[in-house]
């Protein structure tokens, strides 16, 4: 599987730059560096395991990167809770940025369902190729 024009791994990437963005917002804005570290750290797991599963060795370690990516976004949406419930972000932020990881939440828990529930749609070898160079940021 190439990375290249994989939606989830695009709305995974998306997600994370999200993210980043709401760390800054925090720690610059707000003063808040405990809570904040913690949803950057998790928020931005996410496309970085997708990353890994499309580029895994084998089907397993495939399933098991999507797994991880799968229990991240559980993880996110705590943080966000607690964020909210703190008070730093509002609940229009919090249900904003938390729809789209409930949208993340419900790509990577179906694809871990059909992994698990069909083995033969495992992939027996992965990795198709390794990209010449890095991509061009944005």
């Amino acid at each position: 599987m190439s990375q290249a024009g994989d939606p989830v791994t695009e709305k995974a990437k998306l997600f994370a730059i999200r993210m980043i963005r709401l760390y800054q917002h925090l720690t610059e804005k707000k003063r808040e560096f405990v809570l904040s570290k913690q949803v950057l750290r998790s928020g931005t797991s996410i496309g970085a395991n997708r990353t890994e599963a499309v580029y895994a060795y084998s089907g397993r370690d495939f399933l098991h990167k999507n797994e991880i990516a799968l229990g991240e976004c559980a993880e996110t949406l705590y943080w966000l809770e607690l964020l909210q419930a703190t008070g730093y972000i509002t609940g229009e932020q919090s249900t904003s940025i938390s729809n789209d990881c409930v949208e993340l939440l419900k790509l990577f828990t179906s694809i871990v369902k059909t992994l698990k529930t069909n083995n033969d749609s495992l992939p027996t070898q992965v990795r198709e190729s390794v990209p010449d160079e890095a991509p061009p940021l944005p």
